[in-house]
């Protein structure tokens, strides 16, 4: 059996699908490209297909992960053609890696988001990050499936940065963007819960709801403060040993006739 990992997209108007939505057109895609999958036993057999840490429902994403398991062996960069051509636009397949290593989730163990706040002024957003980044603890609330929960936003956030919105914009027309590394803490610190910090530290409340999407997940390197590509082992050790068989015939073009 072989595994393949993936990276996708959710952009534009798709970045309000939910995940359950996203596995029903995911299947689809399967079907329709006639991937060879691996099935569950019982008696409701469904494709192996396993999802990691999904960005919450509204928000954009450049970086989400999925592994499939196959039946029989294909080439990741077909499959990953095929995939990409039967989902729609927006929801994008732009990776694919054979599984030559363990334990994906445990990669993913922090997040680059990007929160764009218009009508925000920089001024206002940079004195909002110095107050929620000198603060020992910044504590908000939110409703859970088990009731409201009060947690420590500030602890999971490892920096926080305004920016100036991409080209010269009117004053009455203003924007800010913030950029954070937050690491996947248990319980799961959102962009909406440091948004709801940055509002508890410092009254920061943008007129309209940030457009929010996730630049990267992966594993945090502590020395450099950068969020690493999870599927790069993977990469490397394909690097390192001979595809199988069956993945390399797949990814050869025939020969033509002898002259």
């Amino acid at each position: 059996m072989q595994r393949i990992r993936l990276r996708y997209t959710k952009r534009g108007r798709l970045r309000f699908t939910s995940h359950r939505d996203f596995q029903r057109a995911f299947e689809r895609a399967l079907r329709r490209s006639e991937v060879p999958m691996a099935y569950s036993a019982g008696f409701t057999p469904h494709p192996r297909v396993s999802y990691a840490n999904a960005a919450p429902t509204g928000t954009g994403s450049e970086a989400e992960y999925l592994e499939i398991a196959l039946a029989e062996p294909r080439a990741p960069a077909m499959l990953r053609e095929l995939l990409d051509e039967s989902m729609p636009v927006g929801l994008d397949i732009v990776d694919a890696v054979e599984a030559r290593t363990s334990g994906l989730a445990e990669r993913l163990t922090a997040s680059v988001w990007e929160l764009r706040l218009d009508g925000v002024a920089l001024a206002d957003a940079e004195r909002a990050v110095t107050a929620f980044l000198d603060a020992e603890t910044v504590e908000v609330q939110r409703r859970t499936k088990n009731g409201m929960r009060t947690f420590d936003t500030r602890s999971a956030v490892v920096s926080l940065e305004a920016h100036p919105a991409p080209g010269d914009r009117p004053l009455d027309n203003a924007c800010a963007i913030l950029r954070l590394v937050v690491r996947h803490l248990t319980p799961a610190v959102r962009p909406d819960d440091v948004l709801s910090g940055l509002h508890a530290v410092a009254d920061l409340a943008p007129p309209v709801p940030a457009a929010v999407t996730r630049l990267a997940q992966g594993l945090f390197d502590e020395e450099s403060g950068t969020v690493t590509d999870p599927l790069a082992p993977d990469r490397e050790a394909v690097t390192a040993a001979p595809p199988t068989a069956a993945v390399a015939a797949d990814a050869k073009a025939p020969e033509g006739p002898a002259a």
